[in-house]
């Protein structure tokens, strides 16, 4: 029973829009009602408000981190399933919020928060591996599905419990999934290229 109490806590956490919290607190416009209509860090960028899309991206990862440590320091026995169960409920929440009719962000930024907490060099890694892509190419999608292409293998090399190498792929697949209709624009080079001025940056 608690542990069900774990992951229902932990999905309502996710289900907590921090593009639309931020961007209420800015007064700016609803973020699903332009750019993109995705409320994340990315399309909150488009209001030319750098520290709103700060501000959100830090609370989407935030709150990864915090339900991934909260299991990990609370859980019955330590058990590393649980973890990953609540792991994966707050990325579910964040994709599939409540709060929003269940029509959510695109979990790159609460993916991210996730990784750090479960193992920081994982988090690093993925991290690294988004940046690199994002200097090379100056495309933002394309960097957060090479990262999260790269994240299971990466979980793989560091020796991970399989319990965190399921869910690393789990999150994978939902990630690219959230992604496709960027894939769509990649393959008919369609997708925007990010500036220093246009600011895009993980969700």
């Amino acid at each position: 029973m608690i542990n069900l109490l774990f992951i229902v806590a932990a999905y309502l956490l996710g289900s907590v829009s921090f593009a639309v919290i931020v961007s209420r607190l800015f007064a700016l416009p609803d973020p699903r009602s332009y750019g993109s209509q995705n409320p994340g860090a990315t399309n909150v960028m488009r209001t030319g408000n750098k520290w709103a899309a700060i501000l959100t991206l830090l609370g989407d990862a935030a709150k990864g981190a915090l339900a991934v440590w909260l299991a990990g320091k609370f859980a019955p026995d330590g058990s590393l399933l649980l973890v990953a169960a609540v792991a994966l409920a707050v990325f579910l929440g964040h994709l599939f919020p409540l709060f929003l009719h269940f029509k959510g962000g695109k979990g790159v930024a609460t993916a991210l928060g996730v990784l750090l907490a479960l193992n920081i060099w994982l988090g690093l890694a993925a991290m690294a591996t988004w940046l690199l892509v994002a200097l090379v190419f100056r495309l933002s999608s394309l960097a957060a599905l090479v990262a999260a292409v790269a994240v299971p293998v990466y979980s793989v090399v560091l020796a991970l419990p399989s319990e965190y190498v399921l869910l690393s792929l789990a999150m994978s697949l939902l990630l690219i999934w959230r992604h496709k209709s960027n894939i769509r624009n990649l393959l008919s080079g369609k997708e925007s290229r990010f500036t220093r001025k246009s600011g895009n940056h993980p969700e």
